[in-house]
Order: C-alpha cells, then structure tokens, then sequence
C-alpha cells in the first residue's frame, strides 16, 4: 500500500512540473501573439499596394511576359510548404502537411511532378522520416519571420520558374500555409504565385477602380522590376499569418494541456487519499485484532 502512495506522489510531481511548463508556454505565445497580429495588420497596405500596381500593368497590357502568361502544358510544379519549427502547436504543422499532400495527389493526379519547398523544421522532419525528396528547406524563425528569409525564398522559386523543364525548372508555384482569421480559427490554405493569380489580402469594394498608368520605359521592364517584390511581399505575408496561426494554436494547446494536467492532479490527489485511507484503515484492523488476541490469551 505504501508503495502506491508513493507512486501517486511522484505522478502528482511530475504531472505539477509539466503544468507549470505548459502555462509559461501558454504566457509566452500570449505575450508574443499581439505582435504577430500587428505585423500581419502591417504588411498588409503595402501588399494590397503592389498587388493593384501589378493588376493594373498585367490588365492594361498586351504583352507576353512568363510570370503573368500560362504556359501550354505545365510539366512540373512547385509547392513551399509553411509549417513551425517547434511542436506543442496541436494539429497546426499536422493540417498543413494534410493540405499539401492533398494538393500533391492532386497535382500529380493531374500528370505534373512535384518539387517541394519547406519551411520549418516539422516539414522537414516530415519528409525526412518518409525518406522523399524535396528541393530547398529553410528553418529557424518560424514564429518571428525576417523578410530576408521571404527574399530568399522567393529568389530560390523564381530561379527555378526560370530555368528550363529539362534543366530542373518548375512551371509553376504553389504555397501551402496557415491563414489567420482569429484567435480561434485558423485555416490552410493553399495560392498559387505564378503564373500569377492577383489575389488581394483584404477585398476591394465594388466601386474600387485599377488606375491608369504610364509606363516608362516599357511594359516588360515594369513587370521584371514589380513581379519580384510581388511574390517576396506575398511570401511574406503568407510567412507572418502562419507564424500568428502558429502561436495562437500553442496558446490554445497549452491552456488545454494546463488544464488536462489540473485534473489528472486532482484525480491523482483522490487516489493517494483513497489508498492512504485505506492503508489507515488495515492498520487500525490489525491493532484491533492483536488486541483481540492479548484479550482472548
């Protein structure tokens, strides 16, 4: 009986350890959520600005430029996968993976190969314990993004537009990551980049008008120079709403596993009761009887 005693004490300990671990989790991501909701709230003006300015120029030209043209068949793709870096998250790197193997059948479903792109080190990990390639992976940071890392990204997918199908090159660009709505809900979703689909981050009203440029020096030269930083802003932004989403499943996942851990400790204390109880209880049965015994002799 004193054995069990002793084994609940040691999980109620063990159990009190990993809830404190559980709710500085919870306070860290808490703490860090509001900042990644204003840098999401902050990147986004300057997007909607240069995805209008490329709207206008792909929409009042004629040309023939291979960012904004699809091509007759498109061979192969590439897909950049966004996911963490660090677990406790729930199921947040899990439904990203989810949604870009299902865009994976899909692709190749349609006859295409697919290259993947990671980032973080749960993708990887993913894709290394299922011993299939992948192209590039980038990690560290997920939760606090550089626009650095979005520049290289988007200089490693654009390379790869450009180079030729049978030299390795994709013919188009997809990206898999986690939009945030709220604290609560937070979906994958997955955009293709190129060849370019012009999708605002926040709608436009109805009475919103493309504006009218000129350009100077020519059309073709205006896309080389916009197009580049349209797909790094886009990765970008894509990068800040998954590490929001990324911190706003931890919060969830930790408050939940704090409070799982709460009631496993109370569970434990009533079973360490319950036995101390009854160990008590044959104890006063065996004082009884031997004095029972010394009376009867």
């Amino acid at each position: 009986m004193g054995a069990q005693i002793r084994v609940y004490r040691q999980k109620i300990s063990s159990t009190t350890s990993m809830r404190k671990i559980f709710k500085a989790m919870e306070l860290i991501a808490t703490s860090r959520i509001g900042k990644a909701r204003a840098r999401v709230a902050a990147s986004l003006p300057y997007a909607n600005a240069i995805t209008r300015a490329v709207s206008a120029v792909a929409s009042q030209s004629e040309i023939d430029h291979p960012l904004t043209t699809e091509p007759e068949q498109i061979r192969r793709a590439a897909v950049l996968v966004i996911t963490s870096d660090r677990g406790l998250a729930g199921s947040y790197s899990a439904s990203v993976l989810k949604q870009a193997e299902g865009l994976n059948e899909l692709l190749v479903g349609e006859g295409k190969e697919v290259k993947m792109y990671l980032v973080g080190r749960k993708a990887q990990a993913y894709f290394d314990f299922r011993n299939r390639p992948y192209g590039r992976v980038w990690t560290g940071g997920t939760d606090a993004p550089e626009f650095a890392t979005a520049q290289e990204i988007g200089d490693a997918l654009l390379a790869d537009f450009a180079t030729d199908y049978a030299e390795g090159g994709v013919d188009e660009i997809h990206v898999v990551y986690t939009r945030f709505k709220s604290m609560v809900t937070q979906e994958p979703t997955v955009v293709r980049l190129l060849p370019l689909e012009v999708v605002e981050e926040q709608a436009a009203s109805e009475s919103d008008l493309l504006p009218l440029y000129e350009f100077e020096p020519e059309t073709e030269q205006v896309l080389d120079a916009l197009l580049p930083r349209y797909i790094e802003s886009r990765i970008f932004a894509a990068m800040l709403q998954a590490a929001a989403s990324e911190l706003a499943a931890r919060q969830r996942a930790m408050k939940s596993a704090g409070d799982n851990a709460t009631e496993l400790i109370k569970k434990f204390t009533r079973l360490r009761n319950t036995a101390r109880q009854a160990e008590i209880t044959q104890e006063l049965s065996e004082i009884v009887a031997g004095a029972d015994a010394l009376n009867a002799s």
